[in-house]
């Protein structure tokens, strides 16, 4: 049987893919935090959202988000995905990968729900940047 978070995740791709940002929020935590990129992070829903348009900008308003393999750890009410995080765009050049190895922390909320709290789709790159 297939981990509910998976389809959650798919929903999340749909979502950027449409630019349904609103949507898109119902799947992150109030205190969520999102690496935008090495060195910039983005705090709380409302500056995820903020984020997510500035990257859809970014990426000419193309960006195809998908996953491949997926892992997922659950303990408890907090699960750790790690994904190959898959970017497609119709931009040419772009200074970060289009491949990645995401982690992403999800915790249930007292509904049930899982939501988002670290939002990571660089993974382990980020260590040895010097700030993030």
């Amino acid at each position: 049987m297939e981990h509910e978070l998976k389809e959650i995740i798919r929903k999340c791709d749909l979502a950027i893919k449409q630019e349904d940002f609103d949507f898109l929020m119902n799947y992150y935590t109030e205190d969520a935090v999102l690496v935008v990129k090495p060195g910039m992070v983005a705090n709380g829903k409302a500056e995820i959202n903020k984020a997510f348009i500035a990257i859809a900008a970014y990426f000419k308003n193309s960006i195809e988000p998908k996953q491949g393999e997926m892992m997922i750890l659950e303990a408890g009410d907090t699960a750790l995905v790690l994904s190959q995080t898959l970017l497609a765009s119709d931009k040419e050049e772009t200074t970060y990968s289009m491949e990645r190895k995401a982690t992403y922390v999800f915790r249930k909320n007292t509904e049930g729900e899982w939501l988002c709290a670290i939002d990571n789709s660089y993974g382990t790159e980020l260590i040895g940047i010097d700030k993030i």
